[in-house]
């Protein structure tokens, strides 16, 4: 017990407990208020779509998937555009932003009718 009351932690160890809490803290957070890929909200709320993209691109959602079960998931594109590969855009709303708005959209491309990539603009 002796050993316990004269142990002093080093200013540097307390500068990296600091700012480890706060990176668990911070991801804690991150992830709590992340939205999520949910299938009803996305066909009820499309002006609140960009905030599932994220989840949809970085979980790989839609990679591998078929035109068809994507229409299923999303419903129908907006845009359909052949120019050596088939691309579906969908409307995801326009982000909060202190700039200028501008609409987001989800191009998801395929090959061989199979989904190869999704990926998030700003136009």
């Amino acid at each position: 017990m002796g050993k316990l009351t004269n142990l002093k932690i080093k200013r540097a160890d307390k500068i990296g407990m600091v700012f480890f809490f706060s990176f668990v803290l911070a991801t804690t957070l991150i992830w709590f208020f992340e939205e999520r890929f949910n299938v009803e909200q996305w066909k009820t709320q499309p002006r609140m779509r960009y905030k599932m993209a994220d989840d949809i691109i970085e979980n790989k959602i839609l990679i591998g998937k078929t035109k068809q079960d994507i229409v299923l998931l999303l419903g129908k594109a907006q845009y359909e555009i052949t120019e050596g590969k088939d691309h579906f855009i969908y409307r995801l709303g326009k982000p909060t932003s202190f700039s200028e708005l501008k609409e987001a959209k989800l191009i998801i491309v395929f090959e061989n009718n199979i989904a190869v990539k999704v990926m998030q603009i700003e136009e």
